[in-house]
């Protein structure tokens, strides 16, 4: 189950997301992304279930079930390891759900009383090209791997983060992700040709 890799997207509208990040003194860099993949310490991968009606009086004394629609889990959770220096995970999703919320230009500061948000479309916010892949330790060799893309995703909450005086440990940082869909990406090593 160790075995995986979140590879996080940012919004459609990236100019004016990563706008936003460096007025907040985020550099969103190559590296920077790297690092906001590799801090995902726990991820789940998505399910689905099958909604079904429930006919009856068809047949005298029998319920049938017919399936009408696949629903997909509604939220997906990603805890993520906390720099020291910069809080970049804390930063980075803050930064996003502000975004959402219609604050990357607020006419108001937020401590003022008189503070409002307008939201943005959700097609400015959301992005297609989240994927966690999971993998084998010798999925070099073999080659398999199953990966989850996940379609019109975005932010729903960031958990609050207790701190305490007690013995330290890292500060995680767990957020909730909501997604219309998700698909299924197979790869497995292409089989060798039949000896003679």
């Amino acid at each position: 189950t160790s075995k995986y890799y979140l590879e996080l997207a940012i919004p459609s509208n990236d100019t004016e997301f990563r706008s936003l990040l460096q007025k907040r003194g985020i550099q969103l860099a190559a590296t920077d992304q790297s690092n906001l993949n590799l801090y995902c310490s726990e991820a789940s991968l998505p399910g689905s279930s099958i909604a079904t009606l429930e006919q009856t009086s068809d047949r005298t004394g029998v319920t049938e079930r017919h399936a009408h629609r696949r629903v997909f889990d509604d939220r997906i959770d990603f805890t993520f390891y906390v720099d020291a220096e910069k809080y970049l995970v804390i930063n980075f999703f803050e930064a996003w759900i502000d975004y959402i919320t219609g604050d990357s230009t607020p006419t108001v500061g937020q401590d003022n009383p008189t503070y409002f948000y307008r939201m943005n479309y959700p097609d400015e916010y959301t992005c297609s090209g989240m994927k966690i892949t999971k993998f084998e330790r010798d999925s070099a060799k073999k080659g398999s791997r199953l990966t989850y893309n996940f379609v019109k995703a975005f932010p729903i909450s960031i958990n609050s983060m207790p701190v305490s005086y007690d013995s330290s440990q890292l500060l995680k940082c767990t957020v909730s992700m909501t997604y219309i869909r998700y698909t299924i990406i197979p790869t497995r090593a292409a089989t060798p040709p039949a000896k003679d």
